[in-house]
């Protein structure tokens, strides 16, 4: 367990802003007055948050009960807030497997919150960072088979390499272990949509956190090249597969798409 004198309260922390906007408690004043400061300029940034968690918990939905995935690699875990990978996809399939990968203490720290699992599948966690694919595959491959077609998920963690080429580099290395029949999702904050929202990244980046990068679409889409996107393709994330009960949805700055290696 990650002591807790490790965790620097005193600089803002996106996956703690991002667990505050969600309506989580694992947060600090300073990561709270960082939220406020951005949702005073765009508050639709908790629209973001929140249609960022409802795409994944759908695509996740969709590969255990549609595609019969039942191994996930989810990098750039964040805070356990409701609907993890793991409640989503052994509520569907008890014998899933999940491993996490984070490297941020505080996510560590809470790690028992996610390394819950049902008796028939398996939860692990990895202390790693995006920028080191090999110990990744390394590490997670201690639980899961890269044998059997495994979903790879980066949900908002792309934005967080600063070099594009690199991003790209991260997303080939990491499916390239993955057979035939796995998946890739993705999903970031894009450029190009909201000019409201991107005055507001920009601001935060500039605040002395972790910079987060948006994408443009085009660049977004190109992480799925070589893959089989599902339909409706890359898309604002409220626009993939909306559940027939939810209101109409509405075109806003994260983009995301589902694709499976041929």
């Amino acid at each position: 367990m990650t002591d807790h004198q490790n965790i620097d309260t005193s600089v803002p922390h996106s996956a703690r802003i991002w667990n505050y906007w969600l309506g989580g408690k694992d947060n600090y004043p300073v990561d709270e007055q960082a939220g406020d400061a951005y949702t005073d300029v765009f508050p639709g940034i908790v629209t973001i948050a929140r249609s960022s968690r409802a795409f994944l918990r759908r695509n996740i939905t969709h590969l255990v009960s549609e595609a019969g995935i039942r191994q996930f690699l989810d990098v750039g875990t964040g805070l356990p807030t409701a609907d993890n990978t793991h409640e989503v996809a052994q509520r569907l399939a008890p014998e899933s497997r999940i491993v996490y990968v984070d490297n941020d203490p505080l996510v560590l720290a809470h790690a028992r919150a996610l390394l819950t699992s049902t008796a028939e599948g398996a939860t692990a966690y990895v202390d790693a960072d995006v920028l080191d694919p090999e110990r990744i595959l390394a590490a997670a491959a201690e639980t899961l088979d890269f044998s059997r077609p495994t979903a790879l998920i980066l949900s908002n963690i792309l934005g967080h390499v600063a070099d594009y080429d690199q991003a790209l580099a991260i997303v080939t290395r990491l499916m390239a272990e993955l057979p035939s029949g796995s998946y890739l999702s993705v999903n970031d904050g894009s450029r190009g949509i909201d000019p409201v929202f991107e005055q507001a990244q920009d601001a935060y980046n500039e605040s002395g956190a972790v910079p987060y990068n948006l994408r443009s679409v085009d660049e977004i889409t190109a992480y799925f090249k070589g893959l089989e996107l599902l339909a409706p393709g890359v898309v604002s994330v409220p626009l993939w597969r909306p559940e027939a009960a939810s209101p109409a949805p509405t075109v806003i700055g994260e983009h995301g798409g589902l694709a499976r290696k041929p």
